[in-house]
Formats: structure tokens, sequence, C-alpha cells
């Protein structure tokens, strides 16, 4: 299960996503109501999701082949890749038969929409493809101790409080250079030294094992994360790390010196954790963030406000597109000029400002989509297009799809768009309700209600992605915001405009009092009783069914009358039952009687009351991401404390009473296993052990062996009860043979 604040998760935002950029589209745009343009037919009272028109469909079918082209358990080949392009290339055949002239929706014409919908089906398929074979790089096949030479190309911080290098360019002791990883991140351990600058070519001894498999069957896959950001190998390293040549002059990691220089300086003005909060607000550096820090803002559901997403985008945008509209309409009026495209120039402006703190931030993946929702927005202003559109967000996600269609599958992705698209849905009846309501009442109103619809929308999301709720991220979220649009973000404009005269340290001050102002209130919330709720992880299917329920129920119809299959009523009533259907399987869902980690050096046994690991310490990893998905708050120790498990230390067993049997699990680690193996093996028993268990063969038939040499092929395993049975589910199982599922080095 991926943890809020890693780097896949970066860009999150808990319901503010584009809050801000309300102030962008306000007059100066021509709003163009026309839908399905090539149809001929506009509606003057048309609803938002009916101007989207057909370009709102593209990112879903976009999806579905992106989606459907990662479920697949074996990596297809040449003819899968042709017979996709054959279906595509159909399907825009179809599509550009002329149109029915009648001015209805004929079967012929749901028919050519159908043939629209394969050929982005289609095209989403062969881009993810063609992606994961551009991204391709070898990945470490076994467990590598020794030296390890590199340019130094990311700096952050580990979950465990840990400084981390991501190296490039790399060098290593016995393994052939076309055999040599891409990238590897070594999170350093007692070091004790200065930290390296970007692009600095330094050397150290480190500990390194290829990219971990999933704790559980179903599990979050981070080798498949990093496949796509080239990382192949991690570890960690307690040498100190040793210069081998200066930072070359010139170049992008110049500008990420700068970036990480102006970070010290920010951290250095304001001082403490408050610093450390600005900097990262402002360069995207949270390498002094502590993780005690890091977790009282995700119990307050406030990380999305560290890291830089479509919230800090949107408000910069803003931020700089009112002070430009402002003083071009003050400059208007001094010339007796008319003003009428000033709001033109201002959202060039903002563009530029956008572009500027895209690179200020460092321009991660998540930075990165929240510029280009940003952009196609301002850019819309200037084509005199309604900013705030179900269309301009289909535009941003389908140039995000295009690209790197693995962003799919990025709770970041997922969350900031699901928000926008919530939030522009209620922004039409927020307009006809706000002139009924009292001046001072309405942006308190509008921020309550952006907070309640966009943190509902993202709410299944986060739980099923992160396994947590925030009890109370609306109330934490109301307080922050305001603050952080209006002083934080301004003050960080402002310092940086007027650096240069070295002025900045007044703004940076007012900064400081923005953020020491937000960590007092992630304190505050996080300390309540309840804050946080933890939920048990969903089956794998549920996020998809809740995502193609939502997009048929909410989507607008595809002609005048009727829907892509008919009338649109049908289709609305299917997106309503998946729905019901995502969230009945996922209250009823079963987490697996049985847990093996992938190393056999956890085993866990679900009880009523709770999940009952086999010790107290060892794979702590894993037992606790099974505690996690369990949504279960103890840690090892404690679940390891009550249980069905007896024995002595090293050899741990257990009876599981199943309605066909007595099952006897078995658990032993250390160097007596081998020993003691063969006395335990009989008939009805399973036996787990982290060292290779040598069983003649005899034995061997009379019970299940799970060690090292087996599990290296299954990876972690778990248990459900079938018909009365013990049944196996292992990670290889559920993921397939996929190019980041397979150990060894890929071209």
């Amino acid at each position: 299960m991926p943890k809020l604040g890693d780097s896949n998760t970066q860009g999150i935002g808990q319901g503010q996503v584009f809050v801000a950029v309300g102030v962008i589209d306000q007059g100066g745009t021509t709003a163009r109501a026309g839908f399905l343009k090539s149809l001929g037919q506009q509606k003057s009272r048309a609803s938002v999701a009916e101007r989207a028109g057909l370009i709102s469909w593209v990112p879903f079918w976009l999806s579905l082949g992106i989606g459907g082209w990662f479920s697949l358990r074996h990596e297809p080949g040449l003819g899968f890749y042709l017979g996709c392009g054959a279906l595509g290339l159909g399907g825009l055949a179809i599509w550009r038969w002329p149109l029915n002239a009648t001015g209805t929706v004929s079967w012929f014409d749901q028919l050519r929409f159908a043939g629209l919908a394969l050929f982005f089906i289609a095209l989403g398929a062969l881009l993810s493809g063609l992606r994961t074979e551009l991204v391709a790089a070898p990945v470490l096949e076994f467990r590598y101790y020794g030296g390890v030479e590199g340019r130094v190309v990311g700096i952050d911080r580990s979950s465990r409080d840990r400084l981390r290098l991501t190296l490039d360019q790399l060098a290593m002791d016995d393994i052939a250079p076309d055999r040599v990883p891409r990238r590897v991140r070594i999170s350093l351990i007692g070091t004790g030294q200065a930290i390296p600058v970007p692009g600095q070519r330094v050397m150290l001894t480190a500990n390194l094992g290829p990219p971990g498999s999933p704790s559980e069957p179903g599990g979050f896959d981070f080798r498949r994360m990093a496949w796509f950001d080239g990382l192949g190998a991690i570890g960690y390293s307690r040498s100190p790390v040793l210069t081998v040549e200066p930072p070359q002059p010139g170049g992008a990691l110049a500008l990420h010196r700068l970036r990480m220089r102006l970070s010290a300086a920010i951290q250095t003005s304001i001082g403490g954790q408050a610093g450390a909060v600005s900097s990262a607000l402002m360069t995207g550096d949270r390498s002094g963030i502590a993780e005690e820090t890091n977790e009282i803002m995700r119990a307050a559901n406030l990380y999305h406000i560290v890291s830089i997403s479509g919230l800090h985008m949107s408000m910069l945008a803003g931020f700089v597109y009112a002070s430009l509209r402002i003083i071009g309409a003050i400059l208007q009026r001094a010339r007796s000029r008319s003003g009428a495209h000033v709001h033109k120039w201002a959202a060039v402006g903002a563009l530029g400002a956008a572009a500027a703190y895209l690179w200020l931030s460092g321009g991660d993946v998540a930075t990165e989509r929240s510029f280009v929702m940003v952009a196609v927005m301002l850019l819309a202003i200037v084509a005199d297009r309604r900013a705030i559109s179900l269309r301009t967000v289909s535009v941003a996600a389908i140039a995000i799809l295009l690209t790197t269609p693995d962003a799919l599958l990025a709770p970041g992705f997922q969350m900031s768009f699901v928000a926008t698209v919530a939030l522009i849905l209620a922004h039409e009846p927020w307009l006809r309700v706000a002139p009924l309501l009292p001046w001072w009442l309405r942006p308190v109103l509008a921020l309550l209600i952006s907070s309640l619809v966009a943190g509902m929308a993202t709410a299944p999301i986060a739980a099923a992605h992160f396994g947590r709720l925030s009890q109370y991220g609306t109330l934490a979220n109301l307080l922050v915001v305001p603050v952080a649009g209006v002083l934080v973000m301004p003050a960080g404009v402002i310092a940086a405009l007027v650096a240069p005269l070295g002025l900045q340290d007044i703004p940076l001050w007012v900064m400081g009092i923005g953020t020491k102002w937000m960590l007092l209130v992630a304190r505050w919330i996080a300390d309540l009783d309840g804050t946080t709720m933890l939920v048990p992880a969903p089956p794998r299917v549920v996020l998809p069914l809740i995502a193609i329920g939502a997009s048929l129920a909410l989507l607008a119809p595809v002609g005048a009358r009727h829907g892509l299959l008919g009338n649109s009523l049908p289709r609305r009533l299917l997106g309503g039952m998946m729905l019901v259907a995502a969230f009945g399987i996922w209250l009823t869902a079963q987490r697996p009687l049985v847990l093996i980690s992938a190393e056999g050096d956890a085993v866990g046994i679900m009880t009523p009351s709770g999940r009952a690991t086999s010790k107290p310490k060892g794979g702590t990893f894993a037992v606790s991401g099974w505690l996690e998905a369990d949504g279960d708050d103890r840690d090892q120790a404690a679940a390891a404390a009550t249980g069905p498990w007896q024995g002595e230390k090293g050899a741990r067993h257990a009876q599981l009473s199943l309605s066909g049997g007595v099952v006897e699990l078995v658990h032993l680690t250390g160097k007596r296993s081998a020993a003691l193996a063969a006395g335990l093996c009989h008939d009805g028993a399973m036996i787990v052990s982290n060292v290779r268990l040598d069983l003649p063969r005899k034995p061997r038939r009379d019970c299940l062996v799970l060690d090292p040499d087996s599990l290296r092929r299954s990876g972690a395993i778990a248990m459900i009860e079938r018909g009365g049975r013990p049944h196996l589910v292992s990670v290889r199982d559920t993921l397939g043979d996929r190019v980041w599922t397979r150990p060894g080095t890929r071209r």
C-alpha cells in the first residue's frame, strides 16, 4: 500500500485542488455552450457535462485502454499490438463515415461513437506498451554489497526520517556496464555528514537489492512504480559519502543546485520546521521536514499542503492573474483606454509565473500534472473559452494520459482530477444560490462547500490507497487553506520578486507566520481523539468499478436525446449499479486468513481480535503493510502479544480450525530451522522458514514447505478458506508475468 506523502503520491489535494483558480475566469471570456460541435447542436441552457460534449469521453476511453493494458497478467507480444492497431484504425474509419443529417441519433450514429471509443481504447493500450519500452532499464537481480559510484540527481527523506540519495551514471563493482541500473536510491544511516549537492559525483559502500514485491497478493506493487521511475535498485549505506568529482558547471543540475540553495536560504531565514515547510512549498525540497511533522500533517489531512499540487499552482496562478489584471485595469483607466484584453495579458503573465514555479519546485511528475491543468485553463482564457469547465479539464487529462499513461495509476492523478471534476459540477449550482446569500457569508460558504464536495469525492480514493480517513480533515482545511492562499503563497511570490534587491526577509517572515499557523492547526487536529479512522484495503476490482460507474453516471450523453448506447437513463442506471456493487464488494470483503511474507520472515493469522503475527520483530515492512491493510492501528509487537501462536523463539506453531479439518502452521527462523523441519513435517502441516530447507523427498511429500527458494518464485502468499479447505494465492498468481515482475535485466 502506498504511503501518503511518498514520491508517487505528491500532488494530492484533499478537496481544495483548483479552488483558488476560480479567480481566473471572472469576466472577459466568452462562454461557449456548444455541445458536440460535429453534430451542429447548441443548447443555451446546457449542463456542465453537456457543454463539455464528446471531449469529456476521450479521457474515459483512454483510461479504459490504459487500465486494461496494466491489468493483463502476461506481457503482450507483437500480435497484441498489431491487433490493437487494426481495431483502432477500424474504429477510426467507422467514425469518419458521414453523419446522419436528420439531427437525430440513429443506430449507425451510435456505431460511429462506438468506433471512436474503440480507437481511443486501442490508443491507450498502444501508448502504455510504448511508454513501458521507452523507460525500460536494467534491474538488479540479486542482493549486492559493494562500492557504488554515481552522480547525485535527487535528495529527499524516507519515511524512517533518513536522508536518501538518488544516483545515476552509475559504476558498480563486478557488474558489467550493460547490467548496471540506470538509477538507484540509497538511504543514509548514521553518516552524520554534510549533504551532497545535485550534480556532485560521490562514492559509497551500499547494500542494494531489486525493488520489493507486494507485501501480500493484491497489495501495492512498488516494482511497477520503480520501473516507470527508472529505479533499478534500492538499499541503504552506513559508510561515509565520499566526493569523487565536484558538480559540473551548467546544465539542468545547475538549476537544481540553485533551487537547493534557495531552499537552504528559506529554511535559514524562517527557521525550524516552519522554515522546512515553507521551503517545501516554494522549492519542493522536503528533506528538511522531520517525519514527526509529516505524521501530524497526514493525521490532520493537510499533507497536500506540503506536497506541491494543483492547489499551490492554482493559488499562485490566481494571485498573479488577479494582481496583473488589477494593475492592467488601473493603467488602462489612467490612460482612458479600453481594458478589454487585459485579462488575456494577465493570463499570459500567470502562465509564465506558473512555469517559473514548475522549475523552482523541481518539476516532478505530480507538479507537471498540476502545471498542465492550470496551463490549459489559462490558455482557455486567452482563446476566449471558459476556463473552469469539464472541457479544459478533459484536455489536461488527455495531454497527461497521452504522454505518461502510467499516471492513471497514481493516487495523485486520480484524486486531483476527481476533486477538480467534483468542484466544476458543483460550480453552477453554487452560482445560482450565491446571489441569494449575504455578501459576507459567500466566501465562507464557498470554502466550506468546496472542501465538502471535493473531500467527499476523493475520500473513497484516499481510503483505498492509504487506508485512512481523516475525521476532521474538512475542519483542518477550512482553517489552513485560506491562510495558505491569502498569506503563504502571495508572500512567497513577493519574496521571489524582491529577492534580487535583498528585500526578501519581510515577506519570508510573513510566510513563516502562515506556515507556523498551519503546523499549529495540524498538531491540534492530530491530537484530537479519533482524528484518523483506518479502513481495510478494498479488493483490486473496487476502484475500477467506482471510476467506471461514476463516469457512466455523470458524463453527458453524446447525442441530443440519446446516450452512447441508446437512451442515457440505462447508462446512468448501469453506472449507479456499478457504484453500489463496488461499495458492496468493499464492505463485504474478507481479509486473508493467513499472510506469509516474501522472505519467509513473518507470518500473520487473522483472529477475532485482529491479525496475530508469529514474532514481535522481523519482517517489519511486510507486517506493517498487513496491519494497515487490515485497518488495524497496532504495531507488530502488540500484534504478536496475543493469538494462537505457541512455542519457543525461532520455532513457533499454531493450529487453524477450518470446516474441512485442521491445518498446523509452523514458522521456523534462524540457524536451527533445517534441523527442526524434518521432525515437524507431517500430513496437514505447513512449514514456513526464512532459511532454505533441504528436506529428504519423503518428509517433503508429507507437508507443504515454503522456504526462500519457493517464495522467491511465488512472492508473498495469502491463505483463504475455500470449501472448508485452505487455498493459497501468491503475488505471482495475481500479478502474472510482466516486465516489472521479472527479476533480472531489462533493455
